[in-house]
């Protein structure tokens, strides 16, 4: 499933990964810009249109969920950005992650040891 977000989105995403189930106004107060509660509402059935998010009538109201996981929109996010902006190439996205972050040692050792860990790989 290919997984794609906008900013707004991800913020939105973000809350119900990390809090779980949520009503719009815990979602809005987990966010850091202040935004309307009708902006978050609309936000999290534009989500549930997309099939990102599933509801619950919960009273007069909804609880919002999750209903994809971090891990595959984390995926999807990844290949959308190597395919748009290094066309295709994992090792191109690599050497510029490398290149462009001030990697600690700790940061670098983890590395290498998630490289060593690929099934098959030597």
């Amino acid at each position: 499933m290919d997984i794609s977000l906008t900013d707004r989105e991800a913020d939105v995403m973000q809350i119900l990964w990390e809090r779980g189930p949520s009503v719009v106004s815990e979602v809005r107060d987990g966010l850091t810009d202040d935004l309307a509660y009708t902006t978050v509402l609309t936000i999290l059935r534009t989500l549930e249109s997309k099939g990102y998010v599933t509801h619950v009538e919960e009273g007069r109201g909804h609880r919002y969920a999750a209903a994809v996981q971090q891990q595959a929109a984390r995926k999807s996010a990844l290949r959308h950005l190597t395919s748009k902006l290094f066309a295709g190439s994992t090792e191109l996205l690599f050497a510029q992650l490398v290149a462009d972050k001030n990697l600690t040692p700790k940061e670098i050792r983890r590395m290498r040891e998630l490289l060593k860990e690929r099934p098959g790989e030597e």
